[in-house]
């Protein structure tokens, strides 16, 4: 198997998919000469062509909007907004057209796109370029959010939203793009859309993650394993929305325990929704209160104070290890 990192796999993946069905089109700001601004579509334009990679105007609302009309026309597009912040030019009509027609028309028309988004800090970036938003993207019924983790579910997760019927959000940790490599089978895989993993099982307390914040979750688990002695329950949550919330009650209802970790600020984010079906379908079984650690509720500051705002390996250690002394 060969050892890729992120940007690798996703690049993979749209290429065997383009080759596979003439039907996926790419297109956004760069994706083509330029091969993308984090270099994810390297290749694409000289094996595709013009009319199957396509550059775009400077205009995240004409993305989506081209590819709704494309994929109502029977196409399969994959938009690329070149940094989640400016995506919110685009929520018209990803709420208003995409999310509705499949109910609008009693089910004869559906809306199979994906919306690729780089997100979330940790790379020294500027305003507007690392904010962690999967929340919400996760009210707007009828859309799905997926958030891959390492390159090997990247891939599995980007083939199987560009085969799914409906509108999917493919938000992608830039901090996790060229941070590590995995290996990636030559054979296709395919991961469930709306099922979480658990990564590693565990008794004693079960810690829930997702992008970015998944490698920085391993380490802190690891420490208290080689400190306290502790089984740990690790899940990445790999789809905001629809969530697996039995996959994280029936884990609570083992462990007793829970600590969730968010990139995004605290209020009204996944982690809220997260203690929510806890609540709906384990609230019996707890033996702590389930702890939420986020970061704070103002805007990702510029990259000096930058990794002071996200969380890292050390608070998710004191968070767990709370939650085991409660």
């Amino acid at each position: 198997m060969a050892k890729l990192n992120m940007v690798q796999a996703i690049n993979l993946a749209l290429e065997t998919e383009m080759a596979k069905d003439e039907s996926v089109i790419v297109l956004g700001e760069d994706v083509g000469r330029d091969e993308g601004v984090f270099r994810v579509t390297a290749g694409l334009l000289e094996k595709f062509g013009e009319s199957r990679v396509i550059d775009t105007p400077l205009a995240e609302s004409a993305i989506i909007g081209t590819s709704i009309g494309m994929a109502l026309a029977g196409m399969k597009p994959v938009g690329e907004m070149q940094f989640s912040g400016f995506s919110y030019l685009m929520v018209h009509q990803l709420e208003g057209h995409a999310s509705r027609f499949r109910g609008r028309s009693l089910g004869e028309w559906n809306v199979p796109l994906v919306i690729r988004m780089p997100y979330g800090g940790g790379v020294r970036a500027l305003e507007h370029h690392s904010e962690s938003r999967e929340g919400l993207y996760s009210t707007i019924p009828g859309v799905k959010v997926v958030i891959p983790s390492t390159p090997r579910n990247a891939r599995a997760l980007l083939l199987a939203a560009i085969r799914d019927p409906d509108p999917v959000i493919f938000m992608e940790p830039k901090r996790s793009y060229r941070a590590f490599r995995e290996e990636v089978p030559e054979e296709e895989e395919i991961m469930e859309i709306g099922k979480a993993q658990i990564v590693q099982e565990g008794s004693d307390i079960t810690v829930i993650a997702w992008g970015a914040m998944m490698r920085p979750a391993i380490k802190a688990v690891d420490e208290i394993k080689e400190k306290l002695g502790k089984s740990v329950e690790l899940i990445d949550l790999l789809t905001m929305n629809p969530m697996d919330g039995l996959t994280v009650a029936e884990s609570v209802k083992k462990t007793g325990r829970c600590v969730i970790v968010q990139e995004a600020p605290k209020t009204m984010g996944i982690a809220s929704e997260v203690i929510a079906q806890i609540n709906d379908r384990a609230l019996m079984y707890l033996e702590a209160p389930v702890k939420r650690l986020t970061n704070y509720d103002v805007m990702t500051p510029y990259f000096g104070r930058e990794m002071n705002y996200v969380p890292g390996q050390e608070n998710i250690y004191k968070a767990i290890e709370e939650t085991l002394n409660y």
